[in-house]
């Protein structure tokens, strides 16, 4: 018998949305979100509420990834707390109203779960993207829709880290869960990508309602890719990036990085290696959308979380 320590009683998610059009030219939750606006009847689930949401529909008009300022970036005490002004940013505003609609953010009002849809030029295929290593209701979620998914794979980015986290459009919510899926050229739509967020989409609504219901899910295990640095292109003293990535790493997204091999290739056909201690995973590889960043990867390393089981508490 399970001892009763290894089980977690929590509050039913009653409050569910699902956003889109966060970056606007990632057009596989852009027009996700914009059929269920229109028709919800694919992702009504009885017992709790769920709001499909464009994020930022100016740059989701104009196809761009924002208008003044990345979104994703926005939600920060300082932004969410700033005197109106029509000299704000406008994603700064539209941070505050996404605050006030699904927030307040850190508040018991917040939205349980949100759902941030977004695309990656990167080979990640499907990810899941959390927060935090102790919620064992989305660790539960992200087991249960893994498991789903058989025998497609789905990724699971950690983003538990003091100074690469960053102050999402989720982060709203009390739950905030980001769906990553690519690789898919920004401004374009791509059917095997659109359907594999479709069914991630699916599956964890129906955990939330199992759960809901009073279905008891039992302590398990959760591979994740818990992030640990970002990497920059080379770049020459005037700041110009010097090379890119190798071909041998290229579209190898979650795949292991050993010390010594090839990472990048300078434009004379030079390769510089990983000169890490030990294996790696990097992912968001060659994310167009990261060059104003001056990111060309980001550093993982693989881990397994166990899990406590999970039971919905009757208050």
């Amino acid at each position: 018998m399970t001892s009763c320590h290894n089980y977690e009683s929590l509050p039913a998610a009653r409050r569910v949305a699902i956003f889109g059009g966060t970056h606007g030219n990632e057009m596989s939750g852009v027009m996700l979100v914009n059929q269920w606006i229109k028709n919800e009847t694919e992702i009504q689930r009885p017992g709790f509420q769920i709001k499909p949401f464009i994020t930022n529909p100016r740059a989701v008009e104009k196809c761009t990834r924002y208008i003044d300022t990345d979104l994703n970036r926005a939600f920060t005490t300082e932004n969410l707390s700033a005197e109106k002004s029509e000299d704000l940013p406008y994603e700064v505003s539209r941070a505050q109203e996404i605050n006030r609609l699904f927030g307040p953010k850190g508040s018991q009002e917040a939205y349980d779960v949100i759902f941030d849809l977004h695309n990656t030029t990167s080979n990640m295929g499907g990810t899941l993207i959390l927060e935090s290593s102790k919620d064992d209701c989305n660790l539960q979620m992200v087991h249960y829709v893994q498991n789903a998914l058989i025998p497609m794979s789905c990724s699971v980015l950690l983003t538990e880290h003091p100074t690469l986290k960053y102050a999402a459009s989720r982060s709203v919510a009390k739950r905030p869960v980001g769906v990553e899926v690519g690789p898919q050229p920004h401004g374009t739509i791509r059917g095997d990508v659109l359907d594999t967020m479709k069914k991630i989409i699916k599956h964890a609504l129906d955990f939330i309602q199992l759960f809901n219901e009073g279905k008891e899910f039992s302590p398990c295990t959760v591979d994740v890719y818990r992030i640990t640095e970002s990497v920059d292109y080379p770049r020459d003293k005037d700041g110009n990036i010097s090379a890119m990535i190798h071909t041998d790493l290229q579209d190898r997204d979650w795949q292991a990085l050993n010390p010594g091999d090839p990472m990048f290739l300078t434009f004379d056909g030079r390769t510089i290696p990983y000169e890490g201690d030990s294996t790696v995973y990097p992912t968001f590889i060659n994310e167009a959308a990261y060059y104003e960043k001056q990111q060309a990867f980001v550093i993982t390393r693989k881990e397994t979380l166990t899990v406590k089981g999970i039971r919905v508490s009757q208050t």
